[in-house]
Formats: structure tokens, C-alpha cells, sequence
């Protein structure tokens, strides 16, 4: 009887443990993000922060500088760097492309290309469909809010006004967020060209569910040229 007693109390105490370790796991989401799709994720970003530092030692090159020609005004300029890094982009799906950071709620992430699952595990991502930040047009950005570094977790706290600051190899654009709603998975439109330049970032909605969608829409505030990983700034 001895061995037998013996084993249910391993078998218990085991038990406990596991308990304790799933809870310790859950009460860590709740409270912040995932554990171990963090750890994950912090490694794929790292790599993507590599594969966009050898994209900015490549762009935008003097050819590309060169062909600004004599056009005239900030936007203009990055307009057509935005046209010709897009042209041109060859970079995989996943990869990194920018940076994005979002003040109000200490967001700074590597921002890549794709939202399929395995790009998001990687960071927030760009909507393959939707333009690049420059080229007039909606921008479409989705992101995490409770795996995978959960970058977007707090979205839903961004007020009108707030900042959203996206960094590209060839321009910095800064966005003040308008307004946000939530609409349903199947909604698409939300992405749509408008015939203007916005930004929009999506994100399961609510936390831990992906039953809907939440939606914040930002303008277009400021655009600053910069060229290169050395981030030498441009004149207008």
C-alpha cells in the first residue's frame, strides 16, 4: 500500500503544479501578453529589425535622389520615393519594411510586409493590397493585442488627436488618429481606398476573441525626408 500512497501523492503534487503553472500562464496574458508566443516573437523581430537595416543601407540610393529631379514640397518628394521604393521593393512576405511607434499606449515596433499568420508572429503588418505611407492613398496596418508580442493590445485606448508615427527607409509620417469602431471580421472595406492618404490599423476585437474588429483611422499630419540607414535628413 506504501508504494501505492507514495505515487498518489507524486500524482497530486504534480497535479498542483501543472495548475499552477497554467494559471501563473493565464494570469500573465491577462495581465500583459502570451509568455512563450512573446519569447517567440521578440526573436522574429529582432531578424526583422536585421532585414530592414540592410533595406535602409539600400535605399533610397542616388538614383533614387536623383530622380526627385526639381520636384517641389515634402510630400511631393516622398510621394515619389514612396512610388519607387514600391516599384521596386523586393522584399519576401514577412520581412521588415518600416518601423512603427505609437506614443499613447509605448508602442515601437518593426513594422512588416504581410498580415498571413506567419508575418504577425513576426510584428504588425502591412496590408499587401494597401499603399505605402506616401503614396496618397490608405495605408493598412494589422497587429496582435494579446500573442505575439501583442503589439496592438491597447489600441482601443488612442484618442482623436492621438499620435501614430510610421517610419519608412525613405520618409517618417506622422498620423493623428481621427476616430475608431469596430465592425465585423468580414468588413474588408474598412481598408478601401478613399481617394486620400490615411492610416488604418485593425486588431481582434475584444481581447481574447476574435469575434470582431477594431478599427482606428488616422490622417496624415507631418512627412520629413530622410535617405539612408544613417538617416540623413533631406531639404524640403
Amino acid at each position: 500500500m506504501y508504494p501505492v500512497r507514495r505515487a498518489l501523492r507524486i500524482f497530486s503534487i504534480a497535479l498542483v503544479t501543472a495548475g499552477l503553472v497554467i494559471l501563473a500562464d493565464v494570469a500573465a496574458t491577462l495581465a500583459w501578453k502570451e509568455p512563450v508566443s512573446t519569447i517567440y516573437s521578440s526573436i522574429r523581430q529582432g531578424r526583422a529589425a536585421d532585414e530592414l537595416e540592410q533595406l535602409e543601407q539600400s535605399f533610397p540610393s542616388a538614383a533614387d535622389l536623383r530622380a526627385l529631379g526639381h520636384a517641389q514640397g515634402v510630400r511631393r518628394r516622398a510621394g515619389l520615393l514612396a512610388d519607387r521604393f514600391a516599384a521596386g521593393l523586393d522584399v519576401r512576405t514577412g520581412e521588415g519594411i518600416g518601423r512603427i511607434m505609437i506614443p499613447g499606449i509605448d508602442l515601437s515596433a518593426v513594422l512588416v510586409e504581410g498580415t498571413d499568420a506567419e508575418s504577425l508572429r513576426k510584428g504588425p503588418g502591412h496590408y499587401p493590397d494597401t499603399s505605402l505611407p506616401g503614396q496618397t492613398r490608405t495605408v493598412g496596418i494589422a497587429g496582435h493585442r494579446t500573442t505575439y508580442l501583442a503589439p496592438f493590445r491597447d489600441i482601443d485606448q488612442l484618442d482623436p488627436g492621438d499620435e501614430i508615427l510610421i517610419q519608412m527607409p525613405y520618409a517618417s509620417f506622422s498620423y493623428e488618429v481621427d476616430r475608431s469602431e469596430v465592425v465585423e471580421p468580414s468588413d474588408v472595406g474598412v481598408v478601401r481606398d478613399i481617394g486620400r492618404e490615411r492610416l488604418v490599423l485593425t486588431a481582434c476585437n475584444p481581447l481574447y476573441s476574435a469575434a470582431q474588429r477594431i478599427v482606428v483611422f488616422a490622417s496624415v499630419a507631418d512627412v520629413s525626408l530622410f535617405a539612408g540607414a544613417k538617416r540623413r535628413w533631406l531639404d524640403p
